[in-house]
């Protein structure tokens, strides 16, 4: 079976209502779909998402390289076995369109012995993924509805956007609302000083935190706020790949490190990075395809810490509407992988035509 024809969309999904964070504001997740297409009927599927608050390279950008990558991926014979993190292009990739094309060339495989990705990746079962709830900054007062909101639902685990004015009383307001049972994590999106992280944790840390995600700029600021709290750190901006994972182990700079399929590169680098730090995966506001494979992922990656740490991957339930007409689904608190063949995903094409750009 070959690759007959690579189809890039690019499309948008709007918030249902504006995500705040320290770096800024979005109403729309902007990202790429990759379909490949063989001669055989079956279709693989990628995504790409292009980091745009943290400066990455743009939409126009990815869509560009996946383009190029499509005409190369035309004639691959896809009886070759796949290894998670292999490249069959020549060309160098961004990290969000080299996760894309893994996506897709993973998806097709497991399709073409009929397993679903999980089982391809080599975990023995498929379990529903608990996840935190992510809440966007806001005043305390209005993060903690949203809290209330999310803990209605079902989520124990609840992930608050700080490094914005009145971020202490978010955490204080959420913790009065929810009560002890609740755990809370901060994500400061590098936005702190050393000696800003430590002032603001130890005022939050009165109110009970699971962790601080990203308190400082990079590794060597976060070595330094590690050394001076009893917070346990997270690194997410300062750990892109296997070699910052090692050097974040020489530095004793985070207990953890979160990881996105599109800003690591795809499966086989997010394997990589595990194998050297204890992570737990989150998501980079994916749309299903991403969320898709990041689900299957988690079955192979032990969430970190004893009694393990919820992953980011429900901000499916951020978004008004969605490309999918089938796709993860998020209830109490758990994503629910979808069952078939590879990703499990289903591409509603109307709904595709609406979000495109």
């Amino acid at each position: 079976m070959r690759v007959t024809a690579v189809d890039v969309v690019p499309y948008a999904l709007d918030f249902a209502q504006p995500y705040v964070t320290a770096r800024g504001s979005l109403d729309r997740r902007e990202m790429a779909l990759v379909r490949v297409r063989t001669d055989g009927g079956l279709e693989g599927l990628g995504e790409a998402v292009p980091m745009t608050l943290r400066g990455s390279n743009t939409l126009r950008d990815v869509v560009g390289e996946l383009r190029s990558a499509g005409e190369e991926l035309v004639g691959l014979d896809l009886s070759e076995p796949v290894d998670e993190g292999a490249r069959p292009l020549t060309t160098s990739l961004s990290p969000p369109a080299a996760a894309a094309i893994e996506l897709a060339r993973l998806d097709l495989a497991a399709k073409l012995i009929d397993q679903p990705l999980w089982q391809l990746l080599g975990a023995q079962r498929c379990e529903p993924v608990e996840c935190n709830a992510t809440l966007s900054a806001g005043g305390p007062a209005q993060v903690a509805t949203d809290a209330e909101r999310w803990a209605a639902q079902g989520f124990t685990a609840f992930k608050l956007k700080v490094g914005t004015l009145g971020d202490v009383g978010q955490v204080e307001a959420v913790r009065s609302t929810l009560g002890p049972g609740a755990r809370i994590r901060v994500d400061a999106n590098g936005a702190w000083s050393v000696d800003g992280a430590i002032a603001r944790l130890t005022a939050m840390e009165r109110h009970g935190l699971e962790l601080a995600e990203q308190p400082a700029a990079n590794l060597d600021d976060l070595a330094a706020v590690k050394a001076r709290s009893s917070v346990p750190i997270a690194a997410d901006e300062s750990v892109n790949d296997p070699d910052d994972a090692v050097r974040a182990v020489s530095l004793s700079a985070c207990d953890f490190a979160t990881v996105k399929l599109a800003k690591v590169g795809g499966v086989g680098a997010a394997r990589r990075i595990s194998a050297v730090l204890p992570v737990y995966l989150s998501s980079a506001l994916d749309g299903p395809v991403g969320i898709a494979a990041a689900a299957h992922l988690a079955q192979v990656v032990a969430p970190a810490a004893d009694g393990g740490l919820a992953h980011g991957l429900a901000t499916q339930l951020l978004f008004s509407s969605s490309v999918a007409g089938l796709e993860c689904e998020v209830r109490d608190g758990f994503l629910h992988p979808p069952t078939g063949p590879g990703l499990g995903v289903e591409i509603d094409d109307e709904a595709l035509d609406r979000a495109r750009l």
